[in-house]
This record gives structure tokens, sequence and C-alpha cells, in this order.
């Protein structure tokens, strides 16, 4: 099929897409760039409705009808408030919106009568609240005399069976993204498409877990061969640092896709490095934007900076973590080998390991995990080696949460002398102590693992001692 010539895809998140008077401000930005060139809009949920939509299944499953039926209202009330704000008294809107809630209540009905939450299932469920958004748009544009369509993702990506946290087969989502999406650009019709949801290649829903809009939109960006993605956001771009810990962070112009990985794996509200893993090959840059200011350029996210560029360009921080660590009980004992079935256990789990250090003579090791993810953890690892905890070849599992990770990012640290000795001088001038420390070969981040009661310090320290 003829690609598309200069196709832009916009992203619009759920602070962007929270109220009516939002979606009026998305179609102000969509038509403005339609008038220039083809758009496709990828839309997520209204804030906060995916979170209640994942509650309400929650509340089925227990077999809690108040629960369900609270949510259920509130669901239906916040939809029908918006569709009355964008299209005042419009009974074929509001029949459409009663109509996706109906379809929510019936899938939760199941969920209820089962007592049983199967992950196919919620994803059919949760993927209700981009349909909706996607409606709601869709249909205030052509009542502004812009042709334009709302399109379930689930026609368009295809993704495996991984339920809940799915990923993209691209080479059939080219395919049936571009059957579904060219004969609408080419007759001049907007597809608003749906964010977080795909389908297998037999038809069953799935969703795409963490970040999974943005990672729509950069699905269907590479697919459908786009010049561009705007992500438009509620912030003004991606910083030096947090804003509210360091008054002087600045926005960055442009970074780097390994720079915004490192920073959105770190913690930073960056687009998740899963987002920018299908832009990568196809080199196609990616703006960050503020839907609540769009005068503000935002930052550019692209393949790599120009010359010249040295040093390290933001600082990150997260705080809701923990160290755990593993220690053979003698030198006996292979450090390596406990160490192997140990990484191995928690990627069975699924645990996302945002640190590691190890010893050389005392093979022990501490790896850093997301709060959230802390028992999991500790599981996974005590029934991998319960045998060798049991019998005292391995010390008992140590886990440390009175600790924050503070991440500094920047290609162009790569090779340059006395970067790491100035961050950590600075850190120790705060009189914070630094528990662990991890530095990949590629020198694009330097990981710190210090006392949580110190870290904002850290960062502000850090911040300053690298002119950021």
């Amino acid at each position: 099929m003829e690609k598309v010539e200069q196709l832009l895809v916009m992203k619009f998140g759920g602070t962007s897409m929270g109220s009516a008077d939002r979606m009026k401000v998305a179609y102000e930005l969509i038509c403005a760039s339609a008038k220039k060139r083809p758009v496709v809009a990828v839309v997520s949920a209204m804030s906060k409705i995916t979170d209640l939509l994942l509650d309400t299944t929650r509340h089925a499953e227990a077999g809690d009808t108040a629960g369900m039926d609270r949510n259920l209202a509130e669901l239906e009330r916040r939809h029908l408030e918006a569709a009355e704000g964008l299209l005042p008294g419009d009974a074929a809107v509001t029949a459409k919106v009663k109509e996706l809630v109906s379809e929510f209540r019936r899938i939760v009905g199941g969920i209820r009568m089962l007592a049983h939450r199967p992950p196919r299932t919620v994803d059919e469920a949760i993927a209700i609240g981009e349909r909706l958004s996607a409606m709601l748009l869709a249909e205030y544009l052509r009542s502004r005399g812009v042709a334009a369509e709302a399109v379930n993702a689930a026609e368009a990506v295809v993704t495996d069976a991984l339920f809940n946290n799915a990923s993209p087969l691209m080479g059939p989502t080219t395919e049936k993204a571009q059957a579904r999406l060219f004969p609408l650009l080419e007759a001049g019709v907007i597809p608003i498409v749906t964010g977080f949801n795909g389908a297998t290649l037999d038809g069953r829903p799935t969703t795409l877990g963490r970040g999974g809009s943005d990672f729509s939109a950069s699905i269907l960006a590479a697919a459908l061969g786009a010049t561009e993605l705007w992500i438009w956001t509620d912030v003004d771009g991606i910083m030096t640092a947090d804003p509210r810990l360091v008054t002087g962070a600045k926005v960055l112009t442009e970074i780097t896709y390994g720079e915004a990985a490192e920073l959105a794996y770190a913690g930073a509200k960056v687009l998740h490095p899963r987002t920018l893993a299908p832009l990568v090959e196809k080199a196609i840059p990616v703006w960050s934007k503020n839907s609540f200011r769009p005068e503000v350029p935002g930052t550019r996210i692209v393949p790599k900076l120009a010359a010249g560029n040295h040093g390290a360009r933001a600082v990150t921080s997260m705080k809701n973590v923990a160290l755990v660590s593993l220690e053979p009980a003698n030198s006996t004992v292979s450090g390596v080998r406990i160490m192997a079935r140990a990484l191995d256990a928690l990627d069975n789990a699924d645990v996302e390991i945002l640190a590691i250090s190890s010893s050389s003579y005392r093979q022990s090791f501490c790896f850093l995990v997301r709060g959230e993810e802390l028992e999991r953890s500790t599981q996974a690892i005590e029934s991998a080696l319960a045998l060798e905890i049991a019998h005292g070849y391995v010390q008992p599992i140590a886990v440390d949460t009175n600790v924050g990770l503070l991440a500094v990012v920047g290609e162009g640290m790569r090779g340059f002398p006395g970067i790491a000795g100035r961050i950590f001088t600075a850190i120790s001038r705060e009189n914070v102590n630094i528990i662990a420390i991890a530095q990949g070969s590629s020198e694009l981040t330097i990981s710190i693992v210090v006392a949580r009661d110190g870290l904002d310090r850290a960062v502000r320290a850090v911040h300053e001692e690298c002119r950021l």
C-alpha cells in the first residue's frame, strides 16, 4: 500500500483528554496540524478512568455489587458530563456513551458470576475507557465539520497473547494498520485511535501494560511510516530534574532515545523504554509537548545529538524502592550460580531490576526493585533458593526499604573523565550515605542508591554540581 507522506501521529494522554474542555483543546491541536499534513490521533482514557475500571473488576471478582454499581455510575456520569460539554443535548452521543458503559457492565457482570478475573476479560473490560474517549473526540470533530472516525486499536494493532502486558507483532500490525487507516487518511478522514489496547492474530483483546497508550502511538507511527510522533501531556517537556525538588530545573530542548529510556527507567515521567523501541529502527523523532501550554516548544527525542555534548544531561530519582541483598554463607558456594538462579527467578516473576551491584571476593550482590514489586521479588527468590537457604548455604535475604535511587543520565558522560568523582563528592558534601553504585558499560547512566532521607538533598547537589 502507498505510504502517506508527511504523516504526523499525535498522542493525547489522560489529562489531555480529562474533560470536555481538554478535548476541545485536543480538537484545536489536531485541526491546526491537519491543515498542513495528514494526522492520526491516538487517545488515552480520561484521567483516572482506567484505575476506576480496574477497581470495578476487583469489586466484581469479590462479589461487591454495591462497589460495582457505584463505579459504574461514576463512569457513566463523567462521560455523560463530557458529552454534554462537547455536544449539548445530542441524544445520539448520549446513547453511544450508555451503550459502551453497558458493554462494560456486561463484562464485569460476567466476572462477578465467575468470582474470577481472567486476564483476557480484564483486557477487554479496561479498553472501554479509551473507546469512550475516542468516540467522544471523533463525534466532536464531526460536529465541527471535520471528517473523523473513532477506531478501536484492536482493528489495527496485532499483539502476542501476553494479556495485561502484550507486545506488538510489527509485521502483522503494519499490514493491518495500513489496511485500516490509510483508506481513511486518503479520504481526508482523521482517525481517532484508541491507545493502550490491541488484539491477538485471532482477535482476542489485549492491553499493552505500563505506558500502553504512548506505546500504541509509537507502534502506529512505526507501522504507518510517520514522519514524527507528538506526545501531548501536562508538562512542558523533559526536564533536567523534577522541578518540585530542584527550583533551577530546565526543559531539555533535545535528548536521545537512550537518554529518554534511561530517565524513564529510573523514575522520570518520560516515555517508557518500550514506547521508544518501535521508533529506533526507523529513527522517527518524538516531541514531548504540553497540551496545557502548546506554545512551549517541548522536548525533541532523536537518535543522536550533535557533537560537542559533554557531561550529564539530567538527574532523576525514585523513592518507592527496596534494596535486596543475597550472600553465600561461605566461599565454597558459587556466588555466580546463586546470582544466576536469583535473576532467572526474578525474570520469571516479571520483576524489573533497576540497578544491580556485586562484590568480587565474598560474591554477595544486591539489586534494587520497585517497592510494589518487593514482595513478588522475595517470594520468587525464596522459592528458587529454598533448599540453599534452608540448609544455610545462602544467608537469609536482606531487605532495606529505607533507600532511594538517584540516576544521572547523559550520552555525553561516555569517556568524559572525572564526572563520577564530582557526583560522589557533591553527594558526600550533603552528608548523604552512598549505599550502592551501578554503571553500565555504555556509560550512559550512573545509578546510585542512597539513604532515603538524603535523596532529595543528593538530587539538588548533583544538579548543581553538573550545572544542569
